[in-house]
């Protein structure tokens, strides 16, 4: 296994507003842009994105924008969508498919934002967080995938290996 970052930016498809179908039109972008230098072996993209209330939230510009969105989410329930791309690289043959996860998040002090978003964890991820790595106890509960809510919902990615495989 090789982890190859792949290329291109974050934007969403034009037009696209349905959040499940740009996580997976991101994710393909993702796997295509390494599938283009790889002959063989499956090549794997996901993409992650977390919404409220129909307003999709991706991952903070800044250590301040973090802050906002970390505000934004506290004390509410919201969505974190992943849409998940395999392509067998001999063929070009992709097959996608995305998960959802409820997350109910606690509501947040002040002081907790800030030490969270100090310690660098908020930049990079969806919703500014990271549920793998919150020992804080940001999120009171989920109803889903706990793999979707961290970025790669395993069930899925075997899904898409045995439709590949048939």
């Amino acid at each position: 296994m090789e982890v190859v970052p792949p290329l291109g930016d974050e934007t969403p498809p034009d037009g696209e507003t349905d959040p499940h179908r740009i996580a997976c039109a991101l994710a393909m972008r993702k796997a295509r842009s390494v599938w283009l230098n790889c002959k063989e072996g499956l090549i794997l993209g996901a993409d992650t994105l977390t919404v409220l209330d129909g307003e999709i939230i991706g991952k903070p510009s800044s250590l301040e924008d973090a802050k906002k969105i970390l505000r934004k989410l506290s004390g509410t329930r919201h969505e974190v969508i992943t849409g998940v791309c395999l392509i067998e690289a001999a063929t070009g043959t992709a097959v996608c498919a995305g998960g959802e996860t409820g997350v109910q998040m606690r509501n947040l002090t002040e002081e907790e934002i800030e030490e969270y978003v100090s310690s660098g964890e908020s930049m990079g991820a969806s919703g500014a967080y990271k549920a793998q790595e919150t020992d804080e106890g940001f999120i009171e509960e989920i109803e889903g995938s706990f793999s979707n809510l961290v970025g790669l919902p395993i069930d899925i990615v075997e899904k898409l290996v045995e439709r590949l495989n048939s």
